[in-house]
C-alpha cells in the first residue's frame, strides 16, 4: 500500500504470516529500526562482477539483496548451453535466490565470433528448470523487426514468459514492431524521452545504474505517482570495487532519495515491482503468506542493511555475512584457443583512403561516437597517435583458433605509451587489445598467452605492469572478492601510469567490441555501424 506502519512481523518458518501484535517463540526488538521488503536487481550479469556465483551472492546479500534475475549472456557466448547450466549449478545454497533469463542472442550479431551458437532448440530444454523464467534481453532488434526465423522461433519458445528487450535508440514504427512481438522491458534507455516513448507503448523500463552506465540521473525524473509501477532498478554491470565500496541495489535507492525520488516509491521500485513483473507473486512486500525476506534498516536514506532474512532466516548483520554459502562445481573447461595469429597482426597498410573512421569512447555510457580523421602515416602504413590520443584497437578471435583479427582506432583513452588487453570484450568476449604502438600490443598478446584469460597492461617496452587472471572462461575469478577488487585497483593504477583519464578503463575497453550499441565498435571481424547494422571500411 506504499504507507509505513508500525507493529511487529510475524514469522513461521520461511513465511510472513501476520502483522500486526504478535508474541513468538523468538522475539527480535528493533527498536525502531524499519522493515522493508528485500532488495531485487531486475537484469545482472554476475559474470560482469569477475566473480564466482557464490562470492557474488554472498557479496550482495549482505547489502540486503535477496533475488537477482540473471542473463547468463557472457558465459554463454563462450561456453554455451555448458556455460549456463554451470550458472545454475553455481546458484544453489547460495543466500539470495538466482534465476536466470535464457540468452537470446548467442552470438549477439553476425558481425562477430563467438564461442557458441544458441538456437531456440537449444534454450527449450532449459525452460523446464524452475529457475529459469524466460527470455533475456533480445539484442536482435533488426532480426526482431524484420522476423528473423530463428529470432521469432526464440520469441515463441518463450511466449506466456517474461521477455527482456535491448533496443538503444529503437523508436516509431520499429520500436512499436519490437514491443508487438512480445518483448516487455528495457534497461538501456538513456534520455527521459526514450523512456517515456517505452513506457507509452507499454514496456517496463529498468533504470540501470552500474560501473559503466549510469543512467538513474537521466531517468528518474519519468517516474510519476501515475507510472510509478512501470519501472524496476538494475544494475546491469558493477565491479567488484563498487560492490565494495559502494554496494548493489542499496546503492541506488541512495541515489534515487538523493536526486528526490520519494523513498516509498524508490523501495517499490526495488523490491514489489520487479516480483510483480517477473511473477514472484511470494515476495516483493510485508503481507502474510510472502516469503520472509526481509532487510532492516535505520532509516530511508541511508538504505544501510542492519540485518537481512533470507526465507526466514537471519544470514547477515551489520554487513558480515552469519554462514559461508557451499563452494560452487568446477567450472567447464576452456576460455583460450588464440591459435596462429599473423607475425604483424597490428599492422594497418595504407591504402590511400584519405581518412578513417574512429571509435569515440564515452566513460559513463555503452554508447560511442564515430569521427572521420586523418591518421598519422609511417612507412607505408597507418600507425597509432598518442600525443593526439588516436590509438589502435584490436579483436583478436579467442575462441576456435581462427585467426581472425579486426583493427581499428579509439579516441577517448588517453593513453601514452603501453597497451591494455583484456578477454572481457562484450559480448563475444575476444582478446580485445589497446595500445599506443604495435610493439606493446604484440607483448601484451604474448603476455595474455601466458596468463590464460584475464586483464592486463604492458608498458612501452613491453613489460608486464599487471594483471589479473580469469581463469572461469576468461571471465569470472575463482579469488574472494578482495582479491579481485586489489587486481582490479592495480590495473587501474597501472593504466592511470600509462596516460589513461578513464575513471573505468577496463570496463569501458570491454564495451568497445559490443556490436549492438551505437555507434561504432569493433569485433574481430571489423568494424560495425550499429545505427545502419551493417560492416563498415575502416579506411575511405
Amino acid at each position: 500500500s506504499n504507507e509505513i506502519h508500525g507493529g511487529d512481523v510475524a514469522i513461521c518458518g520461511d513465511r510472513i504470516v501476520g502483522i500486526g501484535q504478535y508474541d513468538g517463540k523468538e522475539i527480535v526488538n528493533l527498536d525502531g529500526q524499519f522493515i522493508c521488503p528485500g532488495f531485487i536487481d531486475g537484469h545482472v550479469h554476475i559474470e560482469s562482477s569477475m566473480l564466482a556465483v557464490p562470492e557474488f551472492a554472498k557479496v550482495v546479500s549482505v547489502h540486503g539483496t535477496v533475488a537477482v534475475v540473471t542473463d547468463p549472456h557472457e558465459i554463454a557466448n563462450v561456453m554455451g548451453t555448458e556455460g549456463i547450466r554451470y550458472m545454475l549449478s553455481s546458484s544453489k545454497h547460495c543466500p539470495i535466490y538466482i534465476y536466470v533469463m535464457l540468452s537470446s542472442c548467442v552470438p549477439a550479431s553476425c558481425y562477430e565470433s563467438a564461442g557458441a551458437e544458441l538456437s531456440a532448440i537449444d534454450l527449450e530444454p532449459l525452460l523446464a528448470n524452475r529457475w529459469v523464467l524466460g527470455l533475456a534481453e533480445m539484442m536482435n532488434f533488426p532480426g526482431v523487426i524484420h522476423r528473423d526465423p530463428e529470432v521469432l522461433a526464440k520469441l515463441a519458445a518463450a511466449e506466456g514468459r517474461p521477455v527482456d528487450g535491448h533496443a538503444p535508440g529503437l523508436a516509431g514504427r520499429d520500436l512499436a514492431a519490437y514491443v508487438a512481438a512480445g518483448i516487455q522491458t528495457d534497461h538501456e534507455c538513456t534520455t527521459l524521452a526514450e523512456a517515456e516513448a517505452k513506457l507509452a507503448l507499454g514496456m517496463v523500463v529498468m533504470i540501470r545504474e552500474g560501473s559503466s552506465a549510469r543512467n538513474l540521473a537521466a531517468l528518474l525524473r519519468g517516474v510519476t505517482p501515475a507510472n510509478s509501477r512501470r519501472w524496476l532498478l538494475c544494475s546491469d554491470d558493477r565491479t567488484p570495487s563498487d560492490l565494495l565500496h559502494e554496494g548493489h541495489v542499496d546503492h541506488l535507492l541512495r541515489r534515487c532519495v538523493a536526486e528526490g525520488l520519494d523513498a516509498m516509491t524508490a523501495l517499490q521500485m526495488a523490491t514489489l515491482n520487479a516480483a510483480d513483473h517477473f511473477g514472484f507473486g511470494d515476495r516483493g512486500a510485508i503481507a502474510p503468506g510472502r516469503l520472509a525476506d526481509l532487510v532492516l534498516l535505520d532509516d530511508l536514506k541511508g538504505f544501510r542493511a542492519r540485518r537481512v532474512y533470507h526465507a526466514g532466516r537471519l544470514v547477515a548483520e551489520d554487513g558480515a555475512l552469519l554462514r559461508e554459502p557451499a563452494a560452487g562445481p568446477k567450472p567447464p573447461p576452456g576460455g583460450m584457443n588464440l591459435g596462429a595469429v599473423a607475425a604483424h597482426p597490428f599492422a594497418i597498410p595504407d591504402r590511400g583512403g584519405e581518412r578513417v573512421r574512429v571509435i569515440v569512447a564515452q566513460g559513463d555510457q555503452l554508447l560511442t561516437g564515430e569521427a572521420l580523421e586523418s591518421p598519422r602515416r609511417e612507412g607505408g602504413e597507418l600507425v597509432a597517435d598518442p600525443a593526439g590520443d588516436l590509438l589502435k584497437l584490436a579483436v583478436i578471435e579467442r575462441h576456435r583458433g581462427t585467426g581472425n583479427v579486426g583493427l581499428g582506432f579509439v579516441r577517448g583513452f588517453g593513453l601514452a605509451r603501453g597497451a591494455l588487453a583484456s578477454t572481457v570484450a562484450h559480448d563475444s568476449h575476444n582478446l580485445i587489445v589497446l595500445g599506443a604502438s604495435d610493439a606493446a600490443m604484440e607483448a601484451a598478446v604474448a603476455a595474455m598467452r601466458k596468463l590464460g584469460g584475464g586483464k592486463l597492461a604492458v608498458d612501452g617496452s613491453g613489460q608486464l605492469l599487471a594483471a589479473l587472471p580469469l581463469p572461469v572462461g576468461g571471465l569470472m575469478s575463482d579469488a574472494p572478492i578482495e582479491e579481485t577488487a586489489e587486481g582490479l585497483a592495480a590495473l587501474a593504477e597501472a593504466a592511470r601510469a600509462l596516460g589513461c583519464t578513464l575513471p573505468e578503463p577496463f570496463m569501458t575497453l570491454s564495451f568497445m567490441a559490443l556490436p549492438v550499441i551505437p555507434k561504432l565498435k569493433l569485433t574481430d571481424l571489423g568494424l560495425v555501424d550499429v545505427e545502419r547494422f551493417e560492416a563498415v571500411a575502416l579506411q575511405f
